[in-house]
């Protein structure tokens, strides 16, 4: 073998051949550094005495399905300027590691389109190995983003497992990265994330957020200069909450049996969206059958429906001729659920309508909270925390294929 092959097909230079040998299934091949090339591996000295060698061996490449194994007498040197005994530095590896710096590039490149048990059987290695390589990789790259460049945020929680596990995640709406994941919910779990972005001095012009009074008391304390921008996902999503809640008081209402069986299956139904109702089930049909029995049920229906028009105005002030219209019928409506929901609404007109300043939301991390909870059922779970969070950070620029 030549010098030349071990550079291109192992990434080994400055090193000489010397023997292959095969044995059980596996290729070892033996080279040895040059003499003049021997320095102090920290002040890279070349006036050393040579001291010994430590004979170790580096899992390297495979060719096919075979092992490969470079065998390496590392020499120990007397550095006369330091005043040391010292290992000479090896460009090939990490003296740490009992594997070739190619041969982590590889195993990376194959945990793109693999597991990490797989990669692991196909390399021969155990689990544990192939998962702190990518450890490693990912905190290298992105335990730290850089924050400077923040401008606009997505701000929720997640579940992450039974017993109400939580996990509080922060998106860059520009870029689509994770920049923070702490633990827990609520104002608590965000104060680490606070300390390094003022840190970073960056200007956050908007934060998307839910209607939670923790995640606005934070946002306000932390970013006084941000606006605050209530995410229509969530204000819908807490309509559908009170009119789930309105149905079962009706449910429990109404006199006869006909109409207790005809709302019972109307749950869904009117949670659906009406371009979403299945032509085949007649979930259309069986929608109209309800609300034409119970004209409260109707009028809340509709009201939710007509609700959803207000993020799809011309301009601000269009919205804003929406909003206060659809206040009034509400409060006209003499129905308490509608006219409760108006006055949560009222309590957070200021967020909502800053969505025609600043047209941000959580959507992109809901994208992101599927791709996580989609993560942790093919890798069933994560034993290492530091781990699961450091494979979200980096969720956003993996093909997914990149599971645990």
């Amino acid at each position: 073998m030549s010098t030349s092959l071990l550079y291109h097909g192992f990434g080994i230079k400055g090193y000489e051949y010397l023997r292959t040998r095969f044995e059980r299934g596996h290729v070892f091949f033996t080279i040895r550094q040059k003499r003049e090339d021997l320095r102090c591996s920290v002040c890279r000295s070349r006036d050393v005495i040579r001291k010994g060698t430590i004979q170790r061996r580096f899992r390297s490449l495979p060719i096919g399905l075979r092992p490969v194994w470079i065998i390496l007498a590392i020499q120990r040197v007397w550095c006369r300027s330091c005043n040391l005994l010292r290992q000479v530095h090896l460009g090939f590896a990490d003296p740490r590691f009992s594997y070739t710096k190619t041969f982590e590039r590889y195993a990376l490149e194959l945990c793109r389109y693999m597991t990490i048990l797989d990669v692991a059987r196909h390399l021969g290695v155990s689990w544990d190995v192939i998962k702190d390589i990518q450890k490693r990789y990912l905190k290298k790259h992105f335990s730290r983003p850089k924050l400077k460049k923040l401008k606009r945020l997505a701000i929720d929680e997640i579940t992450i497992g039974k017993g109400h596990r939580y996990l509080t995640i922060v998106l860059d709406l520009t870029t689509g990265a994770v920049v923070f994941v702490g633990d827990g919910k609520g104002a608590d779990a965000l104060n680490p994330f606070w300390k390094r972005l003022k840190r970073s001095k960056a200007s956050v012009e908007a934060v998307a957020i839910d209607m939670s009074p923790a995640y606005i008391s934070a946002v306000m304390e932390n970013l006084p200069e941000a606006a605050i921008v209530f995410d229509h996902f969530h204000v819908i999503k807490l309509y559908n909450d009170r009119l789930s809640e309105f149905r079962r008081q009706l449910h429990h209402q109404v006199s006869t049996a006909m109409q207790k069986k005809v709302i019972k299956g109307t749950r869904w139904l009117l949670l659906k969206n009406p371009q979403n109702l299945n032509a085949e089930r007649n979930e259309h049909q069986r929608l109209q059958q309800a609300l034409e029995i119970n004209q409260p049920l109707a009028t809340v229906y509709y009201m939710k429906e007509d609700l959803r028009q207000l993020w799809f105005q011309k301009n601000q002030k269009a919205a804003e001729i929406f909003f206060d219209d659809w206040i009034a019928r509400a409060k006209s409506s003499q129905i308490e659920m509608l006219e409760k929901f108006a006055d949560t609404l009222i309590e957070h007109r200021h967020g909502i309508l800053s969505y025609y300043q600043h047209p941000i939301s959580t959507g992109p991390l809901e994208g992101t909270n599927n791709k996580i909870k989609t993560m942790k059922r093919q890798a069933y779970g994560f034993r290492d925390m530091e781990f699961f969070k450091l494979k979200i950070m980096g969720i956003h620029l993996t093909r997914y294929a990149l599971v645990g």
